[in-house]
């Protein structure tokens, strides 16, 4: 069984025994859609809270949450990322809560989303922004659970791996896609996917994912996209703010 079949059995069995939550008023942020959209000269960083993962195994597993949020905030990024999955990630949809209370900027849920389920409790929990994992869905699925979070007031980062699930993101009118350089079945990284599947110049925003660590690598992609999302790079860094600076190059 491959990682991405593996994770999405558990989190099917996860989501049945999730309760069902009314959604409550949260804090408002502003739009990341926005934000890329009226300053394009710069490379725009999304840095992840990540305390493991499958392939990498414990990254930071002592990481206070809100302190790497504040500092990732502090360092300029233009939204965080948090991790909730709990049994592959160990993160926790607290970790969202809690950094949503000390950070301004737009704020992704970072989860395997199945469910409306899932959508709701990550808006009740501070996220401005979900992703929506195009291999995990069905075109059916995909649709609908976007039109849900674009109805509750929430962005989407729709996120793909290849030509294919381009196409299926473009679609449904995605305005922000994410190409994961990171293949989801094997996990094995390379950023010659985002180059590979350079986009268009459209009004889309386009963030590639993953496998990031200095100036060079970033540079591969800066004539084709808007940001990067960063994950063990920031959260191995003992100097954040010089980290994000390094990255956050001019386009």
């Amino acid at each position: 069984m491959d990682f991405l079949t593996q994770i999405l059995a558990t989190k099917a069995e996860e989501v049945a025994n999730m309760p069902e939550e009314r959604i409550r008023d949260s804090k408002p942020r502003p739009s990341f859609f926005h934000k890329v959209q009226q300053d394009t000269d710069r490379i725009h960083i999304i840095g992840e809270v990540k305390r493991a993962s499958p392939s990498k195994g414990l990254i930071n597993q002592a990481v206070d949450c809100v302190a790497q949020a504040i500092a990732y905030q502090d360092a300029g990024v233009s939204a965080i990322s948090v991790l909730t999955d709990e049994q592959y990630f160990h993160g926790a949809i607290d970790d969202l809560r809690k950094v949503s209370q000390v950070v301004d900027i737009p704020l992704l849920c970072k989860d395997f989303i199945i469910s409306q389920k899932q959508l709701v409790r990550a808006k009740n929990a501070g996220a401005s922004i979900v992703l929506l994992i195009v291999a995990a869905l069905s075109d059916l699925q995909l649709a609908a659970l976007y039109a849900d979070a674009n109805a509750l007031g929430l962005e989407v980062l729709v996120e793909v791996h290849n030509a294919e699930e381009l196409q299926r993101a473009q679609a449904i009118g995605a305005k922000i896609i994410g190409v994961n350089n990171r293949d989801l079945k094997t996990f094995q990284v390379s950023i010659d996917v985002s180059v590979d599947l350079a986009p268009k110049q459209t009004e889309t925003i386009f963030i590639s994912e993953s496998g990031f660590r200095t100036k060079a690598d970033v540079a591969r992609v800066t004539r084709d996209y808007h940001g990067i999302l960063v994950g063990e790079t920031l959260m191995r860094s003992g100097a954040i703010a010089a980290t994000v600076k390094e990255l956050q190059v001019a386009r």
